[in-house]
């Protein structure tokens, strides 16, 4: 039965360490099969389960849900994700949300990776025209693949470089950003360290990249726009404190879906 098959699985995974086991179970097994995880209760097992073996056997060795499964979902989009970009993440819906609720024609999403809050965006916003920027060779083999067809203006970039996108200046009503945050040295799990170190970590006390693109976003903004970084849920007030020295004003933090400070937002004066 299905579920004697989810229950195994479950604990294989739980034994394992990881976080959410059931909800990683009924991931895999739905994409075995090749259902929405919706209808998975009224599936039978595979005849065969040596391919879920093998995926489970993956997942408890902490590879990336995300990599087995080849996609990841921000808010309205999923884009294909794997080894060389980070994987879009849950606490990333706070910032997605609060940008949807700005008022904006011109959207720069800076340090994009794969792209996903940028598609997301364009695609809960088409009257809005989008830029994603990136740098990383890697990343943007992926960035490119999720954005193919879409409204979304690619810009391969540095943006820790002065005078990077100054085509842009004064241009947008909104700069967005997750960038790398977590201080270096700092321990994190198996699965974050899957991701490229330099889309996870900058600098000893994380705030390497979001000290440049606080100072970028007040120079792509026109005044009244508005910027959103997530940043570490260790960084509240530092960041606030960056956003303040750069010049804006307005400046408060957002808490993620578990209640932890994780975006700070300001408005270019």
């Amino acid at each position: 039965m299905i579920t004697a098959l989810l229950a195994r699985t479950t604990t294989r995974l739980a034994d394992a360490g990881v976080a959410s086991p059931r909800a990683d179970a009924e991931q895999l097994v739905a994409h075995v099969l090749g259902i929405p995880r919706g209808r998975l209760l009224l599936a039978e097992p595979p005849a065969d389960e040596s391919a879920l073996d093998a995926l489970v056997a993956r997942r408890a060795a902490r590879e990336p849900l995300q990599h087995l499964l080849g996609t990841a979902v921000l808010g309205p989009v999923e884009v294909a994700v794997g080894p060389g970009a980070f994987v879009p993440r849950p606490e990333t819906e706070v910032l997605l949300e609060w940008a949807l609720a700005q008022r904006a024609d011109v959207v720069v999403d800076l340090c994009t990776g794969t792209g996903a809050l940028a598609l997301a965006i364009a695609h809960a916003r088409p009257d809005a025209t989008v830029h994603a920027v990136e740098v990383d060779p890697d990343a943007l083999s992926w960035t490119r693949r999720n954005l193919a067809g879409s409204r979304v203006t690619l810009h391969e970039a540095d943006v820790t470089v002065p005078g990077v996108l100054a085509d842009l200046d004064g241009a947008a009503d909104l700069v967005v950003c997750n960038p790398p945050y977590v201080p270096e040295g700092l321990a994190v799990p198996p699965e974050v360290d899957a991701d490229p170190h330099g889309a996870v970590f900058a600098g000893a006390d994380g705030l390497a990249v979001i000290r440049p693109v606080a100072t970028l976003a007040r120079r792509l903004l026109r005044p009244g726009g508005a910027v959103g970084i997530e940043h570490d849920d260790s960084h509240p007030a530092a960041v606030r404190e960056v956003l303040d020295g750069a010049g804006f004003t307005e400046v408060r933090t957002l808490p993620d879906l578990t209640g932890r400070p994780r975006v700070a937002t300001g408005t270019r004066a």
